[in-house]
Parts: C-alpha cells; structure tokens; sequence
C-alpha cells in the first residue's frame, strides 16, 4: 500500500523532470540525519503520503488535482517541522504572515523552484476544491499527482531519509 514512509534500503531512481517540473540537488543539511527529525515531521510525512494515496485513487478530477496539492503541502509542512526555527518579533511591529511555500523556500532555498511550482497552482486547488469543473484538466491532475509524489520523495531525501517508492505508471494514466 502506498502511503508507508520508506523501509527499503535502496533509494528509488530519480524521475525524469519536464520543462514546468523544478528540480532539486537533494541531500540533508549539514546537521541534520534520519535520526534528529521530530516526531512531528514523521507524522506530516505520514499524513503527506496518505493524501497522495487519496489523490491516486481520486475519481473526480478536481479532487484529484486538490489532494496532490494538499500531499505536497503536508510535505512541506513536514520540512518546517523539522528545519524551521522561530523568529524574535521585532518591537513595535507586527510579524508579517507568509504561507508555507515562502516559508520553504525561505528555510530550504534549495527547494525554491519547488515552492514557486506549487504556490502557482494555489488558486487552482482553491476553484478545485470549490467544485469548479473547469479548474483543471486530467492531465494536470494527473502530472500534480506525479509532481507531488516526486516532491515527497526529495523531502524525505531531504530530510536524510529513504525516498518511498515512487507510484508506478500505471496507477496515474494521462488521459
């Protein structure tokens, strides 16, 4: 089942990227190994990957589209978890909000062009999840279903972690 952080001991290859798929040098940071990520950071991965299993087996278009995205987010939030410190608030001035894709590419540069990717597709999941039926087409589902699990993969990588088995071919068909 997919869904199951890795257990394998060989990293799965890397997968061709396309011209609108950022691509990443993966690797932990310096500090950081499989053994001081946060519980935390387990469970957003966990959860990342059960969304990305929903979004695989989604019927409807739409949510297809909306839970790859969410599964990328819950990546992400995997990330901060474990990367991310707190900042002091300045005196006198109010902290600025930021969403999570510039908190990452904040806190993991690297990993910009990833960020820049999916916060494009923010409005797209909003008008999705709304039930729009023009929001996207099934093949954009279908490439955010493969980008999102690609991008769970360079997270756990990342993280210092073994990538989990990447979804086969066949389980994600472009119409």
């Amino acid at each position: 089942m997919l869904g199951l952080i890795a257990v394998t001991s060989l990293a799965a290859p890397a997968a061709p990227t396309t011209a609108t798929t950022p691509t990443t040098p993966a690797g932990p940071p310096p500090g950081l190994s499989g053994f001081d990520v946060p519980a935390a950071t387990f469970a957003y991965l966990a959860r990342a990957a059960t969304s990305l299993q929903e979004a695989i087996t989604a019927p409807d278009v739409g949510m297809r589209y909306a839970t790859a995205h969410v599964a990328a987010l819950r990546a992400t939030a995997a990330l901060l978890a474990a990367r991310a410190r707190p900042t002091a608030p300045v005196r006198g001035r109010a902290r600025a909000q930021r969403n999570a894709w510039v908190l990452l590419a904040e806190v993991a540069p690297e990993l910009a062009e990833w960020a820049a990717f999916f916060s494009a597709g923010a409005a797209k999941r909003a008008a999705a999840e709304a039930g729009s039926r023009r929001a996207v087409t099934e093949r954009e589902a279908d490439d955010l279903v493969r980008d999102a699990d690609r991008f769970l993969g360079i997270v756990e990588e990342s993280l210092g972690l073994t990538r989990h088995v990447p979804i086969p071919a066949t389980l994600v068909q472009v119409g």
